[in-house]
């Protein structure tokens, strides 16, 4: 693979702070899912977040997943691969899928929408 062919495959399965808060306020079909533990997602999530721990993704387990949506996973960021692994699932599922880049950390770092304990 050439580094163009490695550019491109990256930003077709990653998406930053911006352009998921831009996608959330459109009409687009996207779903938040955050695929950390639960005492992760009550401690702070995205608002609008889904919480669906990566451990239980599987085939019997997909609820109401729609092919036509976008998925995208998270987790609290460099140092953290749920999201990887959501991902994955999801994608093996046939789901269209895709990371945020940096998680948590950086989401909140651009002060975008979030819900914590102390809301």
């Amino acid at each position: 693979m050439d580094q163009v062919n490695y550019y491109e495959n990256k930003l077709a399965f990653e998406i930053d702070s911006w352009d998921l808060h831009e996608a959330m306020k459109s009409t687009k079909q996207v779903v938040v899912l955050d695929v950390r533990g639960e005492v992760a997602y009550s401690k702070k999530h995205i608002k609008g977040a889904i919480h669906y721990p990566h451990s239980q993704i599987i085939e019997d387990n997909r609820g109401d997943f729609d092919s036509a949506t976008l998925y995208v996973t998270y987790c609290d960021g460099l140092g953290c691969n749920a999201a990887t692994n959501g991902a994955l699932k999801l994608a093996k599922l046939g789901f269209k899928v895709v990371e945020l880049s940096g998680g948590l950390t950086w989401w909140d770092e651009h002060d975008y929408p979030t819900v914590n304990a102390e809301s």
